[in-house]
């Protein structure tokens, strides 16, 4: 009996955390059907209980079907709240009830309007909670998952262990299946993300203007005359991409301790894409200096409020690469001889 109430006592707080993450209307409006907008190639929908049927334009699919694309298909399915989802080929997309969506497998882009509620999106054994966000997912036959937040923010649970990981604007995360969690995440090109299928063929997104600031964001402190040009310059190179790594990390770590905290995201990541063989460096560098256990470090003093930033929501700090602490089992009656602490055999 006290073996279960300190298990519950200790579980309980990680339980209650990661539950108040998720906005508090999250069950107010379910995402329990969609109209699909858009229909490229082999598209059908799996109902309940029957076979698969060939799904058209404007037909609306509901809790409990499944979407399914066939080769070099696509497809778009608009919710009642505006929320989109894009699915790539060979992919499984499961309507569930709650605002709960899930992947069976394949790839897909979902675009969260702000205000709406979030959504939870379930790949295999990891869950993604979002609000006002634009992501890109990959479920790998593998079993490796890949997420990448194109605007907005993320929080990443992997429940069978309890680990949480905040995922940023620009930023991929990675599940492998062989060690069982979640990597941190890396930064990358958001312009090459944009040459995604799900990005490229389908109509602009209503996030464009944002996922366009990220960019630019991105390029401004590696453009001729940016600050981390101006740095290489004053460590001896010529040129960003002629810099030898230990001078491109000198110049640009002594911007990063000179960055404000609302703007060291958009350096690492400007610095990600001019020196991607650099990127292990950059980011490590970056984590000695950066904040832990939140977004605020993502948008500084300088927000109005860090919960809102240029249109996009966020809801309660996620742990950055959480793990709970271990379960203990302690001895229900105390120890007579400690292993300090030898029995005196003396008899003196």
């Amino acid at each position: 009996m006290n073996m279960d109430r300190r298990y519950i006592l200790l579980v309980a707080p990680v339980v209650c955390a990661l539950a108040n993450w998720l906005p508090n209307d999250l069950l107010a409006e379910d995402l329990q059907e969609a109209k699909v907008t858009q229909v490229v190639q082999d598209v059908k929908v799996v109902p309940s209980g029957s076979a698969a049927r060939p799904v058209i334009v404007n037909e609306t699919v509901r809790q409990g079907n499944a979407v399914q694309t066939g080769t070099q298909s696509r497809s778009e399915l608009t919710f009642r709240d505006e929320t989109i989802t894009r699915l790539g080929e060979k992919t499984i997309y499961n309507i569930g009830g709650g605002r709960t969506i899930e992947l069976g497998s394949g790839q897909f882009l979902l675009y969260v309007p702000k205000n709406k509620g979030g959504a939870k999106v379930k790949m295999g054994p990891v869950t993604a909670a979002i609000t006002g966000t634009t992501v890109l997912g990959h479920v790998y036959p593998s079993g490796i998952v890949t997420f990448t937040v194109l605007e907005g923010s993320a929080c990443m649970h992997l429940d069978r262990v309890g680990q949480s990981v905040a995922v940023g604007p620009g930023q991929r995360i990675t599940y492998d299946p062989v060690y069982m969690r979640l990597e941190d995440p890396v930064y990358v090109d958001l312009q090459n993300e944009l040459s995604s299928p799900l990005v490229r063929d389908f109509r602009p997104l209503p996030s464009t203007g944002l996922i366009e600031e990220e960019i630019q964001g991105q390029r401004q402190v590696v453009a001729p005359n940016g600050d981390l040009d101006r740095a290489v310059r004053a460590a001896g190179a010529a040129s960003i991409e002629s810099a030898t790594p230990d001078q491109f990390m000198a110049a640009f770590s002594s911007l990063l301790v000179r960055y404000p905290a609302s703007q060291r995201r958009m350096l690492v990541a400007g610095a990600v894409r001019a020196r991607p063989d650099l990127a292990d460096r950059i980011t490590a560098a970056a984590r000695g200096v950066q904040p832990v256990g939140g977004y605020s470090h993502y948008y500084g003093k300088d927000a109005k409020d860090y919960k809102e930033y240029k249109g996009k929501e966020i809801a309660e700090p996620c742990p950055s690469n959480y793990f709970p602490p271990p379960y203990i089992i302690t001895p229900l009656t105390p120890q007579v001889n400690s292993p300090e602490q030898p029995p005196d055999n003396n008899t003196d």
